[in-house]
């Protein structure tokens, strides 16, 4: 498989993303160095010494850029407390999340640090490791004329959701229900992430937008959108990878967060709650 378009992309979003964390990185990185050995040997990682991590900054809290192109949120914060005890300097790579699975299995980064969710499909070809505890939001302008109180009242609307995801299908599940009860189908919308889906809604191009708990209470928080419905087929997202090497460090990694209680205290922070498990690894193998 040819994965040159891949690669010209996030060779240029890595330029970005390295240029605006920089000295958080080389300070870290020179810090862990010193202080400790790497806990996952080169041969096991994309790049001798870092831990290479594909995201996706659209989705306010969980990842996204500030003003000055600093990478924020849960999940940013998350994969640098994990290089940090694995002794490894981190690496984010920003792209699309149509991408970051043949990025991984490319060989483009170590890990997916977007909070996929675990699927049986996923789970056939990643080792995932399920730790936030996400659900589906709709949301719609604010005032909308024709409101949405129920899962029924999307029946007929044009909606937006981010192609590839969970969202995608159980939004496509739901449709294929719409049509069996008889009611009008959703028109639906896919687009890139969820800065253009929330953007079709703002152009009016679409009544609803489909994404997750924590980023369509953001926008309601900003007062840009009414968070219409949540709570919507709850299931774990999950950090995933194509190394069961790279996989069992990281689970290790975040047994020792749970233990000392500074995972609980990072998620909670954000309003995210903590997916029911071990945090074990799920994958081909098991």
């Amino acid at each position: 498989m040819n994965w040159n378009p891949i690669s010209r992309k996030c060779t240029a979003v890595r330029a970005r993303t390295l240029l605006a964390g920089a000295a958080l990185t080389l300070f870290t990185g020179a810090a862990m160095a010193q202080d400790c050995t790497p806990k996952i040997s080169d041969d096991h990682l994309i790049k001798p010494g870092h831990l290479v991590m594909a995201t996706s900054p659209t989705l306010p809290p969980m990842a996204y850029a500030d003003q000055q192109g600093v990478l924020k949120g849960l999940r940013i914060e998350l994969g640098y407390e994990i290089a940090k005890r694995l002794c490894l300097k981190p690496e984010y790579i920003s792209t699309e999340y149509a991408t970051m699975v043949p990025g991984l299995q490319g060989g483009r980064w170590d890990m997916i640090n977007a909070g996929l969710f675990v699927t049986a499909e996923r789970r056939k070809i990643l080792f995932m490791i399920p730790y936030e505890n996400l659900a589906i939001s709709i949301s719609t302008a604010v005032g909308a004329s024709d409101p949405i109180t129920k899962v029924d009242d999307l029946a007929g609307k044009a909606v937006s959701t981010d192609i590839g995801g969970y969202a995608e299908r159980k939004i496509k599940e739901l449709n294929e229900d719409f049509k069996k009860r008889g009611l009008a189908p959703m028109t639906i919308n896919l687009f890139d992430n969820y800065a253009t889906v929330y953007q079709a809604l703002r152009a009016g191009q679409v009544q609803a937008a489909v994404s997750i708990d924590p980023v369509a209470k953001q926008y309601q928080d900003r007062g840009e959108f009414t968070h219409a419905l949540s709570g919507m087929y709850p299931t774990p997202g999950s950090l995933s990878f194509g190394s069961k090497d790279v996989a069992d460090a990281v689970s290790a990694a975040l047994k020792e967060m749970r233990a000392d209680g500074s995972l609980e205290k990072l998620m909670g922070g954000y309003g995210v709650s903590m997916a029911p498990g071990d945090l074990a690894v799920l994958g081909p193998e098991g």
